[in-house]
C-alpha cells in the first residue's frame, strides 16, 4: 500500500511546518522524453490539443498559435510538446511518503474533494472552485493520456493542510484522486485555496500511469503545482473568510515564488473562466 511509497517531498514552505521536514531536500523525478513534432504534423497536434482542452472543459476552442502555446504547453516555434515542470510535492503530500496516507482511504477516488472521508465528514468552507486538467502524452505527440490518474491536494481557506496542520490533523478534506477519461480530461470540485505566508496561491498534484498505481505502490510519472492567476485571487480574497490571504498575497509574487519563480510560472498558470456569481473554473493542460 502507498504507506511504503518512496515519494519525494521538499522545501515548500507553509503553515505549521514541522522542523524535521526542513532538512529534507527536494528530489525531482526524471522527466519523460520529449519528442519533436514534424512539419504540418506539429500544427495538427497543436490544434488537436487545443480542441481537446475545449471539449473537455466547455471552453471556446483556441486556434491562435500563441494562445495554444499558453493553454497547452505545446510550442509551435520549437515543434515540441513540453512536459509540465517537475516540482516538489511539498511537506504535506498525504500520500504516505512522510506519514499520513489518504490514498489508503476507500473513498479517496472522488470528484468532489471538499469534505473529509472516513471517520470525519467535515466540509471545507470557501468559494467553490472547479479544477479541470487535460493530461497529454509527450511521448506520443501530446495525444490524450487516457486512463492516467491524478492525486490532487491543496490548503483550505485558512491556509491549512488537512492531516498535517494544527486544528485539521483529523481531517483529510481537499485531497482526492481521479482517473482521466478517453480525452485525458479530469475534473475536481473544490474550494479556492488561501494564500499563506511565503508562497504564491497554488494547488499540488501528482500524475500516475493509472489508477492502480495511484492507489498502490506506484511512483508518480510527474509531480507539479498549479499557479492561480493574481486577478482571480484578488477577487476571491476580498470575500469573507479569506482576510488573511490579502496581506499574504501582497507580500509575494509569482515571479519571486520559490517554486514558480524559475519560469515565472508561465507553464503552470491556470486559465480562469466564470466569476463569483456563475462559478469559478480553472483549467490547465498537463503534458507528461
Amino acid at each position: 500500500m502507498p504507506g511504503s511509497n518512496p515519494h519525494h517531498y521538499g522545501h515548500d514552505s507553509g503553515p505549521d511546518r514541522e522542523g524535521g521536514l526542513a532538512a529534507n531536500r527536494p528530489q525531482l523525478r526524471q522527466r519523460r522524453a520529449v519528442l519533436g513534432l514534424i512539419g504540418g504534423g506539429a500544427a495538427l497536434a497543436l490544434a488537436g490539443c487545443a480542441q481537446r482542452l475545449a471539449g473537455a472543459t466547455g471552453a471556446t476552442p483556441v486556434t491562435d498559435s500563441t494562445a495554444v502555446t499558453e493553454a497547452t504547453g505545446v510550442s509551435s516555434s520549437t515543434g515540441t510538446c513540453t512536459p509540465i515542470p517537475e516540482e516538489t510535492a511539498g511537506p504535506f503530500p498525504g500520500d504516505g511518503s512522510n506519514g499520513p496516507d489518504v490514498l489508503a482511504e476507500s473513498d479517496v477516488v472522488r470528484r468532489d474533494i471538499t469534505a473529509s472521508i472516513g471517520s470525519s465528514t467535515t466540509v471545507a468552507g470557501g468559494v467553490p472552485l472547479t479544477i479541470n486538467l487535460l493530461l497529454t502524452d509527450t511521448a506520443n505527440g501530446c495525444d490524450p493520456l487516457a486512463g492516467a490518474a491524478v492525486y490532487l491536494w491543496q490548503c483550505d481557506r485558512e491556509g491549512r493542510y488537512s492531516l498535517y496542520s494544527g486544528g485539521v490533523t483529523g481531517e483529510n478534506y481537499l485531497r482526492g484522486v481521479q482517473e482521466a477519461d478517453a480525452e485525458g480530461a479530469i475534473t475536481f470540485e473544490s474550494i479556492f485555496p488561501a494564500a499563506y505566508s511565503g508562497r504564491w496561491p497554488h494547488i499540488h498534484f501528482e500524475v500516475y500511469a493509472d489508477l492502480e498505481s495511484a492507489l498502490g505502490s506506484g511512483e508518480p510519472i510527474a509531480t507539479s503545482q498549479i499557479a492561480l492567476p493574481q486577478d482571480i485571487c484578488e477577487v476571491v480574497f476580498a470575500t469573507e473568510g479569506y482576510e488573511q490571504s490579502v496581506s499574504n498575497l501582497a507580500e509575494t509574487s509569482l515571479e519571486g515564488d520559490n517554486v514558480f519563480g524559475d519560469d515565472d510560472g508561465a507553464s503552470q498558470l491556470a486559465t480562469v473562466t466564470g466569476d463569483l456569481d456563475t462559478g469559478i473554473t480553472i483549467e490547465l493542460a498537463v503534458a507528461v
